[in-house]
């Protein structure tokens, strides 16, 4: 079984439209000791064939278009928010106190980018908020690696230490995620959605999400990723963050193409939020499991009000298992499961090219929305999919295997670069790798200053 068979299959997909997928390999894209080049093309791979198989069935075509995957554009959108620059300017992906440090026994990665994380760690090292690197440094050197793990997360911040590929395969948490499919599924209530409009087959691009509504409660970055996918194939996209809680600016210029951006207290303006549910398609969540239920945010509660929807959620570690409510990026995830270790030297931790764990689940988060909406339209029915950083790390470590490419080398993202004008000033960032036969080559709009739209769908979703 190829790897994009892998993906399309645990997506739910027909193995008979695997062979509409054809790829351009370029060796060196992405290089590393994993296999993340045919992990990020399986990933965009199966989310292009999702696409192109929805567009067929609301425009009434007699075969699914052809779906090519570049791996020039698949690196180049793997590294999106490395490759941005805003009026010039490159943003830091990482926070000084977002990196790897010495500990007594060995390394602990920390992640820092939002404010109150950072005052969190700060928090449990007993350090003031004006606190230097070396001040951590100095603490952190001091401390086995597993007693800073827990000593950071018990204050609410992040910080994970280094494990060997073995010592992540005897974590329980470990046997927990070995135990879940790539992608899962469930069917909540039996209720029928609303019917999507079927497209003109003559229409150009071929926009398969066109009339959908997606609310987008999700933070970096593998869920924005999946709804700025939504969003590109024509969906309707309101993010939706809390007023106290800005996401980063870089960031959310990265990752807000074709989206419109509101901000929302969902205790205070609970009324509100139940008025744009109404009419929603699509709930992604991006927090970690849990975190919304206060809110009527489980996938269950949102069934319920919203008989047909559609939910999506994706997490760092999973919903399971005892680190299933934790919090968690993709650098900690790397440093958790044993790839920091396979990717280092010399002694020390390494990193993957690229945020490939968020950038992978994006991509299959998108695929699993538009499969369970290509799904519904036959029996109407809503759908729960699920996805964490974990289980696609698995696979990376335990699924895929190398294998020799061929064709031209990959010889820099220049190609796939292109240049926007937005009132977030001129952006330079990646095209997107999704394509497919008659679809879109970009999104329509540039993203938008954060929390600059009001909480309220287009007119014309």
């Amino acid at each position: 079984m190829t790897d994009i068979e892998f993906a399309w299959t645990a997506l739910g997909g027909d193995p008979a439209l695997v062979p509409r997928v054809s790829a351009v390999e370029r060796p060196g894209a992405l290089e590393a000791r994993l296999p993340v080049r045919q992990l990020a093309r399986a990933c965009v791979g199966a989310c292009a064939l999702a696409a192109a198989e929805l567009g067929a069935r609301r425009a009434g075509l007699a075969e699914v278009p052809g779906v090519r995957v570049d791996d020039g554009a698949v690196a180049t959108a793997f590294r999106s928010e490395q490759s941005l620059h805003v009026d010039g300017r490159q943003p830091v992906v990482f926070a000084p106190l977002s990196r790897f440090w010495r500990t007594a026994d060995g390394w602990v990665r920390t992640h820092a980018n939002y404010p109150h994380h950072r005052a969190r760690l700060l928090g449990a090292l007993g350090l003031p908020r004006g606190a230097s690197v070396a001040d951590v440094a100095g603490r952190l050197a001091e401390r086995p690696a597993l007693e800073a793990e827990e000593a950071v997360y018990g204050a609410g911040g992040l910080a994970v230490a280094l494990r060997t590929p073995a010592q992540w395969a005897g974590h329980p948490q470990a046997a927990e995620v070995a135990a879940r499919p790539l992608v899962e599924h469930a069917r909540p209530g039996s209720a029928h959605a609303r019917v999507l409009p079927p497209l003109d087959p003559a229409a150009a691009p071929l926009l398969p999400a066109a009339g959908l509504r997606v609310l987008d409660l999700t933070r970096v970055l593998a869920g924005p990723v999946a709804t700025r996918t939504l969003a590109l194939l024509g969906a309707d996209v309101l993010r939706v963050d809390a007023p106290q809680s800005p996401e980063l600016p870089d960031l959310h210029a990265d990752t807000g193409f074709g989206k419109r951006s509101a901000t929302l207290d969902l205790a205070a303006g609970r009324d509100t939020f139940e008025e744009l549910l109404a009419s929603a398609d699509v709930v992604v969540t991006g927090y970690r499991p849990g975190a919304l239920d206060r809110f009527g945010l489980s996938p269950e509660a949102l069934a319920e009000r919203r008989p047909g929807l559609v939910v999506a959620q994706v997490s760092a570690w999973g919903a399971y298992g005892p680190w299933g409510g934790r919090r968690g990026f993709d650098s900690l995830v790397q440093v958790a499961t044993g790839i920091a270790v396979t990717e280092g030297s010399d002694g020390e931790p390494g990193a993957l090219p690229a945020q490939a764990l968020d950038h992978g689940t994006g991509h299959l988060l998108a695929a699993a929305v538009l499969r369970a909406v290509t799904e519904r339209s036959y029996d109407g029915r809503g759908r729960s999919v699920r996805l964490a950083l974990a289980r696609t790390a698995r696979w990376l470590t335990d699924g895929i295997r190398s294998a020799p490419d061929t064709g031209a080398a990959y010889e820099g993202p220049d190609a796939w670069l292109t240049e926007t004008d937005s009132r977030l000033g001129r952006l330079r960032h990646a095209r997107p790798p999704v394509s497919f036969t008659g679809g879109p080559a970009g999104w329509t709009r540039p993203p938008v200053p954060w929390g600059s739209d009001a909480p309220t769908w287009t007119r014309s979703s």
